[in-house]
């Protein structure tokens, strides 16, 4: 019993770590794309932050079901990887479909991998608001700035910044 806490534990700890490291690098991503993505249009840039995140979402779930999949085989809990990796997903989903079960010395390791999955699917869930968020609102503090500037620019007589640029290639 305290062998299956203790690897499952251990999984548990190597997949969120992983999904840690991989938001920070998505993060980056998004902080370095940061310029891009506050200039309009800001409706595509959205769906693509959007698609973007779902894709490094999906990703971090594969990479937890793997490495499941791996240590389940490893212990030879399984004779096939296929078994394992199908029932790692079955676990890490909380599908539960029930038509492989894990051997009774080894049947912790399915309620650990389940709440791995269900904890892994929060965090990403929250990443993936987060991001968006904090990318819609920089798109509308943007677009507040932009408005400022050319009612600061109309109050003083000159005209906005895309009419001089206008007037420039005329």
């Amino acid at each position: 019993m305290f062998i299956q806490i203790a690897i499952g534990s251990l999984l548990m700890v190597a997949s969120i770590l992983f999904a840690g490291l991989a938001y920070w690098a998505l993060e980056a991503l998004i902080a370095r794309s940061g310029p891009w993505l506050m200039r309009d249009p800001h409706r595509p840039k959205l769906a693509l932050v959007l698609a973007v995140t779902v894709l490094w979402v999906l990703g971090m779930v594969t990479v937890g079901v793997w490495l499941w999949a791996f240590a389940l085989r490893l212990l030879g809990v399984f004779i096939t990887m296929e078994a394992s990796v199908y029932f790692s997903l079955v676990a890490f989903t909380t599908l539960g479909f029930g038509d492989i079960l894990l051997p009774q010395e080894w049947r912790l390791l399915s309620g650990m991998a389940a709440a791995n999955g269900l904890l892994n699917m929060g965090l990403l869930t929250a990443m993936l608001v987060e991001i968006l968020r904090h990318v819609r609102l920089g798109q509308i503090e943007w677009r507040r700035q932009q408005l400022l500037e050319a009612a600061a620019s109309a109050a003083e007589g000159h005209p906005p910044a895309a009419d001089r640029e206008h007037r420039r290639e005329v």
